[in-house]
């Protein structure tokens, strides 16, 4: 008895096909059509279309984000140069040039933003330094920051012109975006 049963499962196993081959006659009868319908068409486009509207607004925000960070990146570059110079000097450059960075563009395409403090009367300085939501100045040393994607500021950083700039703050403790300082 067990005999016949294993024979009945290799014959069923080994003598049919077990999967059935494609029946490629019923192709041959489509190839007439040469082109596509509307509907095809449609859907086609439809899911071009979906693509596109979910794909450029995540490029264009990974793209912001590159150039953020390369902002950031840039502004402690020139930060650790200006602490430098400083050091060998005793004293902060007048401008960006004198630190091997003349007329330094952002990824923006905006120049960067650069005012030494130490040694100035702060006076005449109080309409460019750069403040807090509580308006004290960031830095005591000197300012430099981007002026971000809009190429504008003011020197609160409370104020909307600012939140997207990249500062400098706390004589160089903190580099980021101005919101989230």
């Amino acid at each position: 008895m067990k005999k016949d049963i294993f024979k009945t499962i290799t014959a069923r196993l080994f003598s049919e096909p077990r999967f059935k081959p494609f029946p490629f006659r019923l192709l041959a009868k489509c190839r007439h059509r040469k082109a596509l319908t509307l509907i095809e068409m449609l859907l086609a486009v439809a899911i071009i279309g979906t693509l596109v509207a979910v794909g450029v607004p995540i490029y264009s925000n990974v793209l912001n984000k590159a150039r953020i960070n390369q902002a950031i990146s840039k502004i402690a570059l020139m930060g650790q140069r200006i602490d430098d110079f400083l050091v060998d000097n005793g004293r902060v450059p007048n401008d960006l040039s004198e630190i091997g960075e003349p007329n330094p563009l952002d990824p923006w395409g905006n120049p960067y933003q650069y005012t030494p403090i130490l040694g100035r009367d702060k006076t005449e300085l109080e309409a460019k330094l750069r403040k807090d939501r509580f308006l004290i100045p960031l830095n005591n040393d000197y300012d430099l920051f981007s002026t971000g994607r809009d190429g504008t500021w003011k020197a609160p950083l409370t104020a909307e012109d600012s939140w997207d700039d990249i500062v400098r703050a706390n004589n160089g403790g903190y580099v980021g975006v101005a919101y989230k300082y």
